[in-house]
């Protein structure tokens, strides 16, 4: 009887649990339905579109599937293509190296426990709230020679400045700094709470044993904070994508093709010139390399939190 008793009382744990199992399944399908409407549909249709020749300017060869590759091999040989993902990787690199420098600069900066600190790192993340559109609009006000206060100051300066956005020597440069002042607190916030999480008592015993700030930065501050800094890194590096509003405002993919991305090429041939399937297959592949860039940023953020590969 005890045996049969004991062996009933363990059945009940595990009915329990695949009945809670069953209720967080049956709560998480609505969910699940939504985002299979709105994110995997329109991807497979995506998909499909850039296996084809669609476009509105030829109707009749619109669904034709007798060479689904065709749009990926032109990609290949589109010299315009490639010259726009070469300036994608050019603004990529360069708006996150800006980032990074910036935002943990401040952060060292802003370390600290004064009021007057909590209220400064307030300031400096009201970028990051601020719509792109409305970023894109603040810099083009600031880039154009007419209306810029900053041309102003440097006229009343005796100092000139040619307009940034139409110089080809500085239209990257000057996306690169409007992208780079809106996302910079993304890794001054990451940073920051790292910092805070810093141990003191080997900064503590570093001092006490004769060590400069600079060496305590180098060896103490610089090695808890760098597998944060990574995440940051690839995270902005995978949000570096998405900087069409800026091009959009700003620049309009010119001086000539200088600051034309991937993503502006493939919408141009898309919405200018009615090449669906053309600007489908240009997004597959865009979507393609942020995907790369995410199953990267989950393989090195679950290797830096397994306790027992870092030991």
């Amino acid at each position: 009887m005890r045996s049969t008793a004991r062996g009933n009382a363990s059945c009940i744990p595990v009915s329990w649990e695949q009945s809670r199992n069953r209720s967080f399944l049956l709560g998480l399908l609505p969910a699940l339905a939504v985002l299979l409407v709105i994110t995997l549909a329109p991807a497979l249709a995506l998909f499909v579109t850039s296996l084809t020749p669609l476009s509105l300017v030829d109707p009749t060869v619109s669904f034709n599937f007798s060479d689904p590759l065709v749009n990926f091999r032109q990609l290949m040989q589109d010299e315009r293509f490639l010259d726009s993902a070469i300036t994608q990787c050019k603004l990529s690199l360069l708006t996150v190296a800006m980032q990074l420098t910036a935002g943990t600069s401040l952060a060292l900066l802003l370390n600290g426990k004064s009021s007057v600190l909590q209220y400064a790192r307030s300031v400096f993340l009201i970028p990051m709230l601020i719509p792109p559109v409305v970023v894109a609009l603040i810099w083009k006000i600031i880039y154009s020679p007419d209306i810029s206060p900053l041309h102003r100051l440097l006229e009343f300066s005796g100092l000139t400045l040619e307009a940034l956005t139409t110089n080809p020597h500085t239209a990257l440069w000057a996306i690169a700094v409007a992208d780079t002042w809106q996302w910079f607190p993304f890794t001054l916030l990451m940073i920051l709470a790292s910092l805070h999480m810093l141990p003191a008592d080997p900064v503590e015993a570093a001092r006490m044993d004769g060590a400069s700030r600079i060496q305590v930065l180098r060896y103490i501050v610089l090695p808890h904070v760098r597998p944060v800094l990574v995440v940051c890194g690839l995270f902005r590096l995978i949000d570096s994508f998405k900087a069409f509003p800026l091009i959009y405002i700003l620049t309009d993919g010119g001086p000539g093709n200088v600051t034309e991305v991937s993503n502006y090429y493939g919408f141009t041939q898309a919405f200018n010139f009615s090449y669906w399937g053309y600007g489908s297959a240009i997004a597959v592949l865009i979507l393609a390399g942020v995907f790369f860039l995410s199953l990267i940023v989950t393989q090195f953020t679950r290797n830096s939190h397994d306790p027992i590969k870092n030991t």
